[in-house]
């Protein structure tokens, strides 16, 4: 059983900036992930050449179920609102997860979490500039999969970059995960280091890797972590693909 979660970056490989459908495929594809959590994802936006990117996601994992939620309708970082739950078939641009699985999903989860209603300051990568941003939305999706070993619930989000905003968020979508048969797993760029995953959760860690910056990474800010009996973890892998500023993170249970 192959667990894996990614933060596309939009699909935006850094050798070049751009965003091109066959480095996403060739990314996708080597990890060879039974289930996939997806953040940083687009639908329908003009940078990302209009493309749904879960479903090139799933098409190139030849995964027939798969989901995408919206977190915000518009552009990130310009003029944009937050979305709702009537939005997930909206055909304007939109931004947030997906969940892509090889196995049946059972059923579909979504959790909304609220912006922090406080700008946050933030240090422009590469410079000693200090701005003030606002946070937006983010959800969580959870799908209850039927896995040749039985039905896990696994789980996707994107937390805020608001220190304690983000543990509050953290909190809110794991207890309605536990609300879900277990066993559980969550994967996601929860925007913490070790070890608050664990201390806010007390869900085990289930994988140990530097994740951020992808060319060297010196931090761990991606997770999965566990809720019930799970099988052992058998291996663990963050390799550096053709496509984001973040490295996958890996678990083979």
């Amino acid at each position: 059983m192959r667990l894996a979660t990614l933060n596309l970056l939009n699909g935006t490989s850094l050798s070049d900036r751009s965003v091109t459908p066959a480095r996403l495929i060739e990314a996708v594809r080597s990890l060879r992930p039974d289930v996939v959590g997806l953040q940083e994802v687009d639908r329908f936006q003009p940078r990302s050449h209009g493309a749904d990117l879960t479903r090139q996601v799933a098409e190139a994992l030849d995964a027939p179920h798969w989901r995408f939620v919206p977190a915000l309708i518009g552009t990130p970082g310009g003029q944009w609102r937050a979305a709702t739950d009537e939005d997930d078939d909206s055909t304007e641009a939109a931004y947030g997860i997906g969940l892509v699985s090889r196995w049946p999903v059972r059923s579909w989860h979504v959790t909304r979490l609220p912006a922090s209603p406080l700008r946050s300051p933030v240090v422009i990568p590469g410079t000693r500039q200090l701005i003030w941003l606002k946070d937006e939305p983010r959800v969580g999706l959870a799908a209850v999969v039927e896995t040749p070993h039985g039905p896990i619930t696994v789980g996707t989000t994107h937390l805020s970059f608001v220190p304690g905003w983000n543990g509050k968020q953290l909190r809110t979508f794991t207890a309605d995960l536990r609300r879900l048969p277990g066993p559980r797993v969550l994967l996601g760029d929860l925007n913490m280091p070790p070890p608050f995953p664990r201390a806010l959760t007390r869900w085990q860690v289930l994988a140990k890797a530097p994740t951020y910056p992808a060319w060297e990474p010196r931090i761990q800010l991606d997770h999965v972590l566990g809720s019930g009996d799970l099988p052992p973890v058998r291996g663990v892998e963050s390799p550096q693909l053709a496509v984001s500023d973040h490295r996958a993170l890996l678990v083979e249970l």
